[in-house]
C-alpha cells in the first residue's frame, strides 16, 4: 500500500551556541568532558505568513475530525447535567496525564475543594485553571494569552517562572548538566518573543482548516519550549482556546487530551516529524486523537447520566428540595464537606446537613473520613465513571 504524501513543511535549522559551565556540575569525568564547547540549538522558521498547501486527503480527515468536535460540543452543550464541567476537568487530567502527572477523580476532587492529599493532584487543579483561562482567552490569542494560561497553571507550584518567557537555554533529554546529547534543543531564549509573537499571529489567522491549523501552531508553539516547564500543558491548553477561537467548540472543553494519552509515544513522534519538514503527522495526530476523545466522552456522558437518573429513582423529595440541588452538585464535584454543601447550595447548614443524611440513606453518598470534623462524602458512582473515563484512555496505548 502507497505511504500517503508528506505534508511538507520547513524544518528547524540549527544554530551553533557557546556553553560554559558553571563549574558546580555534579557527574562522571565523561560526562563533565562531553559538556564542553559550542552547542546546537534549532532555529524554527517564522509562520505567521506562511503558504501552507496541505495534500487534500490530510485537508478531508482534519475537516472531519472538526465536524465530529463541534458535532459533539453541540450535543453535550444540550445536556442538562453540568457536562461543561465534568468535560474540563477530564481534559486537564488527561494532559496532566502525558506528561506522567497523574491523579485519581478522588484525589482531583478533594484538592479542588482545598483538600488535597496529593501533590500531582494540585498540578491537575492549576491545569483546570489554564483551561480555563484559554477558553475565556480565546477571542483574544496573543503572546499575552499564554503568559495567563502558563501563571495559571504554575502560579502556585513554581510561581518564579511565570509572568515571563524563559531566560535560559532548556533542553530535552540528554541529562541535566548540558544540552549537548539533548534529543531536542529548543531555540535560544533570545529567539522566544520572536517566535512566540509570530506563532500566536499564526493561530489568528482565518484562511486554513481549522484542526490542521491548530496541529501546525500546536507543534511550533511545543518546538519553542517558551517555559522551563509546563509548555506541554500550556500547549495543549492553547489548542483548547483555538478550537474555541474557531468556532469548533462553544459549549464544552472536548477532552482531545484523552485521545491524544492513547498514544503518547506518537504524539511525541509526530512533534518530531514536524521539526523535520512534515506537518502530516501532527495533523493525523490531533485529528485521530479527537475523533477517539468523542468516542470517550460520550460513554462519560453516558455513565453520568444513567448514575443521575439511578439517583432520581432513589431519591423523592419536593421539586424545590435542596436534595436536587445536592444531586446536581456531585455530578461536577464528587466529594464534598459539609461547609461545600452549605457553600455552593446557598442554603443554611442544618438544611445542607439534612439533605447529605437524606443521600446517604439513600446510598448515593458515603462518608470517605473518620471523625466528626472536616467529614468528606463522596459519590462513589461518579468518581467510578471518571476513574473508567481514564482507563479507556489508557487502553489504547496498553492494547488492553
Amino acid at each position: 500500500m502507497t505511504a500517503p504524501p508528506p505534508a511538507a513543511w520547513p524544518s528547524v535549522r540549527f544554530e551553533e551556541r557557546p556553553w560554559l559551565r558553571s563549574g558546580d556540575e555534579v557527574a562522571s569525568r565523561a560526562r563533565l568532558r562531553a559538556a564542553v564547547g559550542p552547542y546546537r540549538a534549532s532555529v524554527p522558521p517564522l509562520i505567521a505568513d506562511m503558504a501552507v498547501e496541505l495534500p487534500a486527503d490530510l485537508i478531508a480527515a482534519s475537516e472531519d475530525a472538526g465536524r465530529e468536535l463541534a458535532r459533539f460540543d453541540a450535543e453535550s452543550g444540550a445536556l442538562t447535567a453540568p457536562f461543561a464541567s465534568i468535560l474540563l476537568r477530564t481534559e486537564s487530567a488527561s494532559s496532566s496525564e502525558v506528561e506522567n502527572v497523574t491523579a485519581s477523580a478522588k484525589q482531583l476532587a478533594l484538592a479542588e475543594i482545598g483538600d488535597a492529599r496529593s501533590a500531582n493532584a494540585q498540578l491537575v487543579v492549576g491545569n483546570v485553571a489554564a483551561m480555563s483561562a484559554a477558553i475565556s482567552l480565546a477571542d483574544d490569542l496573543d503572546p499575552a494569552a499564554i503568559l495567563t494560561m502558563h501563571r495559571a497553571l504554575l502560579e502556585r507550584s513554581a510561581p518564579r517562572i511565570v509572568g515571563h518567557w524563559r531566560d535560559e537555554q532548556v533542553w530535552i533529554g540528554g541529562g541535566a548538566i548540558s544540552p549537548h546529547n539533548a534529543t531536542f534543543i529548543p531555540p535560544h531564549h533570545e529567539r522566544v518573543p520572536e517566535l512566540m509573537d509570530d506563532v500566536m499571529r499564526f493561530a489568528r489567522r482565518a484562511d486554513l482548516p481549522a484542526i490542521a491549523q491548530i496541529a501546525i501552531a500546536h507543534a511550533q508553539f511545543e518546538t519553542i519550549h517558551p517555559f522551563p516547564d509546563g509548555n506541554g500543558r500550556t500547549g495543549r491548553a492553547f489548542v483548547q482556546g483555538m478550537l474555541r477561537a474557531a468556532g469548533v467548540t462553544q459549549s464544552v472543553t472536548v477532552p482531545v487530551s484523552a485521545g491524544l494519552l492513547g498514544d503518547t509515544d506518537g504524539y511525541f513522534r509526530a512533534l518530531t516529524a514536524y521539526r523535520e519538514g512534515d506537518a502530516r503527522p501532527i495533523i493525523e495526530a490531533l485529528s485521530e486523537a479527537s475523533f477517539a476523545a468523542i468516542a470517550n466522552g460520550r460513554q462519560l456522558e453516558s455513565d453520568v447520566l444513567r448514575v443521575s437518573s439511578m439517583w432520581d429513582e432513589r431519591v423523592s423529595a419536593r421539586r424545590d428540595s435542596s436534595v436536587h440541588a445536592l444531586k446536581r452538585l456531585l455530578l461536577r464535584q464528587p466529594v464534598i464537606t459539609l461547609g461545600v454543601a452549605t457553600r455552593e447550595l446557598e442554603v443554611s447548614e442544618p438544611a445542607a446537613r439534612a439533605s447529605v443524611e437524606k443521600l446517604v440513606d439513600a446510598g448515593i453518598l458515603t462518608q470517605s473520613s473518620s471523625g466528626r470534623r472536616n467529614r468528606h462524602w463522596q459519590a462513589t458512582e461518579i468518581l467510578d465513571a471518571l476513574d473508567a473515563f481514564g482507563a479507556r484512555a489508557r487502553r489504547r496505548r496498553t492494547g488492553r
